[in-house]
């Protein structure tokens, strides 16, 4: 986790990462209703572009195919949207590129929870088993557990600020952000 200033120079916006289920999304919304921003999403604007789920993506063109449409809108989104809320999807930061652009956008919020209550919200979410791709061909259980593992050097890489997503509900969530978002 970096222990630079924030107000450094960077942008003015405010970016949302973690895994899949620790409500990057609702908290998004919260914050941009609380704050006036525009709230974006990577995922909503890669599958806009694309023409199909992200699960589609992976299964028809591959996962590097989908990291670099990824990285496309990463960098139109961060260019285009200065100031916003922004909502990343939970491998967003595995390119060191993305992860540049996104310390640049401004203030790098890492939700977190751990592995029993990702897999629960994922499995009660079925639009999530729906749209998006197992990454590995284990169990939800042992799948999140080995992918966290792997990503949680590059969440605290990039984030400013740790918040824990479990135990506590999107209003609550948000006010932690916006206690550090100096621009709030």
């Amino acid at each position: 986790m970096s222990d630079s200033n924030i107000d450094d120079g960077r942008g003015r916006g405010v970016v949302l990462v973690g895994y899949r289920g620790t409500g990057k999304s609702t908290v998004g919304r919260v914050l941009a209703g609380r704050t006036g921003r525009a709230f974006v999403e990577v995922d909503e604007c890669i599958v806009a572009r694309a023409g199909k789920t992200i699960r589609a993506i992976f299964e028809e063109d591959g996962e590097p195919a989908f990291r670099d449409i990824e990285e496309a809108v990463v960098r139109d989104l961060t260019a285009n949207h200065p100031g916003a809320v922004l909502g990343t999807g939970g491998g967003t930061i595995l390119r060191e590129s993305n992860r540049r652009m996104l310390r640049a956008f401004g203030l790098v919020a890492w939700l977190r929870a751990d592995v029993a209550e990702l897999a629960r919200r994922l499995e009660a979410d079925a639009i999530t088993r729906e749209t998006r791709p197992s990454l590995t061909n284990k169990g939800a259980v042992e799948e999140i557990a080995e992918v966290l593992a792997y990503r949680t050097p590059f969440y605290e890489e990039v984030a400013d600020l740790i918040v824990e997503a479990q135990g506590a509900g999107p209003d609550e969530v948000a006010g932690r952000i916006l206690e550090r978002w100096p621009c709030s």
